[in-house]
């Protein structure tokens, strides 16, 4: 079983406030507490700026899928 984390604690675990950590993405803050909330949102793209905004692989952040 793979360890995943929510899209927050993946945030919270790189060391980023919200406004930071959206600024950083290309997004509003607003947007982000959505995604957080209901991770299902975010498109594929977005996926992997935030993976790499955080530097944490895509397959350990919980990501609701469609």
């Amino acid at each position: 079983m793979n360890f995943q984390m929510t899209l927050k604690a993946a945030r919270v675990n790189a060391g980023f406030r919200l406004i930071d950590a959206a600024k950083l993405i290309g997004i509003g803050k607003d947007t982000l507490i959505k995604w957080e909330r209901n991770s299902g949102l975010v498109n594929p793209i977005m996926q992997q700026k935030i993976s790499s905004v955080y530097k944490v692989p895509i397959e350990c952040i919980f990501l609701v899928k469609h």
